[in-house]
């Protein structure tokens, strides 16, 4: 084979910097495809040394797309750090916040990150294949995505004073009410927020029929299923217990996550510097699980509000009651959540306890440490600080969503690459893209993750037997 060299723009659909390498044996079928991410993790180092109040506005800057999930999880682990738990309309505001930061994400990625391969089709040309093809294409739907996604900022806004990196959670509570004005207009869009989810929904179950066969060969594996959980056994996306599942869907722990340690281990590959988290009691690889939505409403049993759980009843339909194996499901788990979070905004502005002004517990029993978990729209998120006497931190662990699915996605990039590239065959950018969407459906965060800067490129590499490359696909950085 020539070597071949071919870049394509726009940018990515993810947000981080990754590599693909897809090996190819001599019949030039894929041997192994791998997914590198190659960036550097140093956040968790140089937070040691700081105070730990600072860290609920610290940690949001690990990332720009889920600052809020840093936010509230921080937020969190100091609460607990400081012996102060928080009053119940604070905690009822921070599940707000949360919320509007679900409904956000989620619809900017099935609508604009996922969308141009589900609407406009994996092998479209790439120059059109993006959120301006989608206007173009059909614009009435991409104006009410667009709207979605301002709907869960606004609630960000409103309660944090920005969209980006709010200032309102604060050990013990929260540093701001909700004043009845603000939860009117909140609560006037949630019905035309809750018509784009169904909508999304629509358009995703239209787009599952029609490609079938894809869906059905497209990264279809095994794996455990794990998080939070109500006491019932319901959908919990902000304070719950972890639940983690086996491939039968047979309940292999449910537990306080503060004890996380006891069941959760990371595995280290030397081609990646993201870890690869796993059930201690099953080891390494046996015990591999997937989060986000297909892990969280695999392992939920119902859904608190009445729209998401009826679409909760088909969702486990698919397969029969046992848990939905297939990666391209993600998009259609990811809009029941955001039908959830919709209609849990509602349930929220509606609690009397929503306006009080009774928002922060300024009594405290200081113990130095503690754990935040939350769902974060991509999976669960773990903050656990250690500090001194005087506040100082000594040890920072965060286990961030991204990291749970790093076997998933690697799983899903050499599953895609061998089900699409045969030997023989031209090996087409639509092809290629197909790798990258298993990649998507995961919905990344990679500089989250590993906690890096710079620029967020990713490069596909495809090696022969002789390890020479033979193709490469990039994009270029943010």
């Amino acid at each position: 084979m020539s070597t071949q060299k071919i870049t394509i723009e726009p940018v990515t659909r993810i947000e981080g910097h990754a590599k693909v390498t897809i090996h190819l044996d001599e019949g030039g079928n894929v041997e192994q495809a791998y997914f590198h991410v190659n960036e550097f993790r140093g956040f968790e180092k140089f937070c040691e040394g700081r105070m730990y109040f600072e860290m609920p506005m610290i940690t949001p800057r690990i990332c720009g797309i889920c600052p809020v999930s840093h936010h509230l999880a921080s937020a969190k682990a100091c609460d607990e750090a400081v012996g102060a738990p928080p009053p119940r309309p604070a905690s009822l505001l921070r599940d707000l916040m949360h919320m509007g930061q679900v409904i956000q994400s989620h619809g900017m990625h099935f609508f604009e990150l996922a969308g141009p391969d589900l609407l406009l089709g994996f092998d479209a040309d790439p120059a059109g294949r993006n959120v301006v093809g989608l206007i173009e294409a059909n614009p009435d739907v991409a104006i009410k995505a667009v709207k979605l996604r301002k709907y869960g900022q606004e609630i960000i806004h409103t309660l944090g004073g920005r969209k980006v990196h709010p200032n309102f959670a604060v050990p013990g509570g929260v540093n701001k009410a909700l004043q009845t004005a603000e939860r009117d207009a909140i609560l006037a869009g949630a019905d035309e927020a809750i018509a784009t989810t169904q909508l999304g929904i629509s358009v995703m179950k239209d787009w599952a029929e029609k490609n079938r066969e894809d869906i059905e060969k497209f990264a279809v594996f095994q794996s455990g299923y794990f998080g939070l959980v109500t006491e019932e056994g319901g959908l919990e996306l902000y304070e719950g217990n972890c639940r983690l599942i086996d491939a039968g869907g047979k309940r292999l722990e449910e537990f306080d996550g503060r004890n996380y340690l006891d069941y959760i281990s990371e595995h280290v590959e030397d081609w990646s510097y993201l870890k690869f988290p796993y059930y201690k009691k099953m080891g390494w690889p046996e015990g591999v699980y997937r989060v986000g939505p297909l892990g969280r409403v695999n392992v939920a049993e119902k859904i608190d509000t009445p729209l998401a759980n009826e679409e909760l009843k088909v969702f486990k339909a698919i397969n029969d009651g046992k848990p939905v194996e297939n990666t391209l499901y993600y998009h259609y788990a990811r809009l029941i959540e955001a039908l959830f979070a919709v209609e849990r905004v509602k349930v929220l502005l509606d609690d009397p306890d929503i306006n009080s002004t009774d928002i922060l517990n300024t009594k405290q029993d200081y113990t130095g440490e503690g754990v935040g978990i939350i769902e974060a729209p991509r999976g669960t998120l773990f903050h656990h600080y250690k500090a001194n006497a005087n506040g100082q931190l000594e040890r920072v662990n965060l286990i961030v969503a991204t990291g749970h699915n790093n076997w998933a996605m690697s799983k899903a990039v050499d599953s895609v690459a061998k089900t699409y590239i045969a030997g023989g065959q031209e090996i087409t950018e639509g092809l290629l893209n197909r790798v990258e969407a298993a990649i998507r459906a995961h919905d990344p965060c990679l500089s989250c993750s590993t906690h890096a800067l710079g620029q967020m490129p990713i490069t596909v590499d495809i090696l022969d037997a002789q390890g020479t490359v033979v193709n490469t696909l990039k994009r270029v950085g943010r």
